[in-house]
């Protein structure tokens, strides 16, 4: 447990540190998380490219608190001159008062057509049909010109809420329970679905399709970035590293909620008092056997590693504010 606390405090120290207090970068100790890419992933990218050929539209669905770093450059190249509609889902996580940044570096990379939603409400959700449907009546036909109906293919990097969408709309406008299932972590959608039908006139089917990582992030501040919004499961890049992070952001962001929400005295620089208060307050402890001159003893330790669970799970439930972090 010293050695797991002692790496803490060596992320978090020695130079790179603001004249606030708070680090100006983050160092990731030479670690790579570049690389996870499952055999399914694999299989559902060429699944995915098999079926382009039939959709006449594409809505790519990222998180919307790394509307930029959520983008899978692979995507990108299976789009071609497909009409694209771009949702940032999870808006209620992010932080609105980026929205018109966020909107202008998207304007800037060619997507014109961006849709703020949350799944939990049904407000803007209620654009994204009307839109597909102007979008291919004033775009031509991809296949089979007589057919009257449209297929739309929904695509995204792991855990963005591509199923949630479909259900959603589903309910708007067939008012039909859920047809697809949903998880809160990477891989459960794992094979490209049959074609679901969200609306009646016109005729409109999606297809739901597994979220798929590039085989190679472009940089390991990505691959954190992914894994604090879930695209990439916690234990391949560490809990420990990822709550640092996460710590890292939030006081760069001045976003300092996480002192209130956890009774700090100030903000903190190193995780590890963050981590200490945590697991006091939720009673995250375990025992450990140590060995003395008379015996075993059992003695109980904080948890850390679950201590930072519950952190990256404050974050994600928005309990720690909303926050972008590209």
């Amino acid at each position: 447990m010293r050695g797991w606390a002692a790496a803490l405090r060596a992320a978090a120290s020695g130079p790179g540190l603001a004249l606030g207090g708070f680090r100006e970068r983050f160092d990731f100790g030479g670690r790579d998380v570049a690389s996870w890419f499952p055999g399914h992933m694999a299989k559902g990218l060429r699944q995915m490219r098999a079926s382009l050929r039939r959709a006449d539209c594409l809505i790519e669905v990222r998180d919307a608190r790394i509307p930029l770093s959520g983008c899978n450059p692979m995507l990108q190249e299976a789009l071609g001159v497909r009409p694209h509609i771009l949702v940032l889902n999870k808006m209620d996580l992010a932080d609105p008062r980026q929205q018109p940044t966020v909107l202008e570096h998207l304007k800037q990379q060619g997507c014109s057509h961006v849709v703020f939603t949350d799944c939990q409400r049904d407000g803007n959700i209620k654009k994204i049909i009307p839109l597909a449907a102007k979008l291919l009546g004033d775009s031509p036909r991809y296949h089979r010109a007589e057919s009257t109906e449209y297929n739309i293919l929904v695509i995204g990097v792991p855990n963005v809420g591509k199923s949630s969408l479909i259900n959603s709309l589903r309910r708007l406008h067939l008012k039909k329970g859920k047809a697809t299932a949903v998880g809160g972590e990477p891989g459960v959608t794992k094979a490209v679905l049959t074609r679901i039908q969200v609306c009646e006139k016109p005729l409109m089917y999606l297809v739901d399709t597994p979220g798929v990582l590039p085989p190679k992030l472009g940089d390991v501040e990505t691959g954190m970035k992914l894994a604090l919004c879930g695209a990439i499961r916690d234990h391949l890049v560490g809990e420990d590293v990822m709550a640092d992070y996460l710590l890292y952001t939030l006081n760069k962001q001045q976003q300092f909620r996480y002192v209130q929400h956890y009774g700090l005295a100030r903000a903190c620089n190193t995780i590890e008092p963050v981590l200490k208060c945590v697991a006091l307050a939720r009673g995250r402890t375990q025992k450990v056997k140590v060995l003395t001159g008379t015996g075993n003893v059992n003695v109980t330790t904080l948890d850390y590693p679950a201590a930072a669970y519950e952190f990256l799970r404050d974050f994600r439930a928005g309990r720690l504010g909303r926050v972008t972090l590209d």
